[in-house]
């Protein structure tokens, strides 16, 4: 089981940031959002532009084409005007000639009458409309500065043969109104595409988020999936696409996962449950053969193959997820029987602090190797005593074993509870530690909806609680004492 805790943990999908509700910039939630709101903005941008491009141009083309139909309307008309020579004038008084008269006028600028429809020009020639936006000139001259500025005029002229000779007949038409319809077309763009563009954010938000649901659920299944729970399938969505094929291919994997794991359960318990037998009888065929030192080494290594063999056994029934036989149980009766009975050192005294009545829901055999394991591992190091504590503090059964030994340093305080693991020669190898005890103890209050900790010398165990407690005069006379 040592050796497929780094599987399972490759498996385990551990949330980065849609790992939590802020996803971050590495949220594929996020960066769909982002990505589909910048295309359609893109987009939209694009097709605003065209929109204005193709209106304006649209616009402009309908007042050249009314510009040359009013011109063209007007040819009838200015044909029969007869342009004259010009009297003298001053520019910007009155001009006192009728329609189809000219008057004389100065070498110049082109100069507009005070008078709608006359227009005065600079070769001496003028003629008078009754639309204001129609001019006629001698030969082909531009229209007077100032009549049809190009931005805000369109302007079309046609050549007409009036009595005076060949002329040109000018029409204009305003622009106004193609601003203004560009004005509301920009005042209907301007709010609205962002409106479109946090609809679209929104919307893609949402249907992201709900396509990746089912892989939320899948990652989630996974991440609570261990060893002892490998029987356990992640979610397939009822949708054919990738994420149920995902999901799918997980539990195949789960599923070869299992098979394994549970092959190498049956061999490790077979083989330790087939140990024990020739193993037992070696160690009486050794304590009954003549006492030597050779028969006592043997008899000590017999020994430890025996704890070996118990402890592999054990391991196979807790990671098979055996159910456990539980009772309600004296957790300080408990921890004061099996600290007596752990293996003693010359030297080393063990002391006892129990409070009545910590009373808990648990299996007995189990909490005795519990205890057995925490106790031997303090008498081994122990410098010369061995503190055995047992409580209640805040709904919870506490139990403290601790020893006035080197300690464990910080960094190495989790990985002791590694199957195997041995610190160094003077922790591990001083009594033939195999490095099974201490994982075994933290197994066994895992299975117990428990804890164990290594904090201030000692290792800490904590249960809940499974019945009230005694009152606090009561609990006064609890169990002090040395062994």
């Amino acid at each position: 089981m040592n050796r497929l805790r780094p599987v399972l943990g490759r498996l385990r999908l551990v949330p980065a940031g849609l790992r939590p509700v802020l996803p971050g910039l590495s949220s594929v939630r996020l960066r769909a959002t982002v990505a589909a709101t910048l295309v359609v903005a893109l987009a939209l941008g694009l097709a605003a532009l065209a929109l204005v491009t193709v209106l304006r141009g649209t616009l402009q083309r309908n007042a050249d084409a009314e510009a040359a139909r009013r011109a063209v309307a007007a040819v009838p008309y200015a044909k029969t005007m007869e342009l004259v020579p010009a009297t003298p004038f001053t520019p910007g008084t009155a001009v006192p000639s009728t329609p189809g008269t000219a008057a004389p006028a100065p070498e110049g600028p082109v100069t507009v009458a005070g008078r709608a429809g006359v227009v005065r020009l600079a070769d001496g020639t003028t003629a008078t409309f009754a639309d204001p936006d129609l001019i006629l000139t001698k030969g082909e001259p531009a229209p007077a500065a100032g009549w049809a500025e190009p931005q805000e005029y369109a302007v079309a002229g046609l050549q007409v043969s009036t009595a005076g000779g060949p002329a040109t007949v000018w029409s204009r038409v305003s622009l106004d109104g193609a601003e203004e319809a560009l004005r509301t077309l920009y005042g209907a763009l301007l709010p609205g595409v962002p409106a479109v563009l946090l609809v679209v954010a929104a919307m893609t938000w949402l249907s992201v988020g709900r396509a990746l649901a089912p892989v939320a659920a899948i990652r989630a299944k996974v991440a609570d999936i261990t060893a002892r729970d490998l029987h356990q399938r992640v979610p397939v969505p009822r949708s054919k696409d990738e994420i149920a094929a995902l999901a799918t291919t997980v539990n195949g994997t789960l599923d070869r996962l299992e098979t394994a794991v549970d092959t190498h359960k049956r061999f490790v318990a077979d083989a330790a449950h087939e140990l024990r037998s020739p193993i037992a009888t070696l160690r009486a065929r050794l304590e009954l053969a003549e006492p030597s030192e050779l028969t006592r080494e043997a008899l000590a290594d017999v020994e430890r193959l025996q704890s070996l063999a118990a402890d592999l056994l054990i391991l196979a029934k807790l990671d098979a997820g055996e159910p456990l036989r539980t009772a309600e149980l004296d957790l300080g009766q408990v921890a004061a029987e099996e600290s007596l009975r752990a293996r003693r050192r010359p030297g080393v005294r063990v002391e006892l602090d129990i409070e009545p009545d910590v009373v808990m829901k648990g299996s007995r055999a189990h909490l005795d190797r519990l205890v057995t394991n925490l106790a031997d591992n303090a008498v081994r190091h122990a410098a010369s005593t061995v503190r055995v504590r047992v409580r209640a503090e805040e709904g919870l059964a506490v139990l403290e074993v601790r020893d006035d030994g080197p300690g464990i340093p910080p960094e190495h305080r989790e990985a002791v509870f590694a199957r195997f693991t041995r610190l160094d020669e003077a922790r591990a190898r001083d009594a033939g530690g195999a490095g099974l005890g201490l994982p075994i103890a933290r197994d066994i209050a895992l299975l117990h909806d428990g804890t164990l900790v290594y904090a201030d010398s000692g290792f800490i165990a904590k249960f809940p609680l499974k019945c009230s407690q005694a009152p606090p005069r009561e609990r006064q006379a609890g169990l002090t004492g040395r062994a």
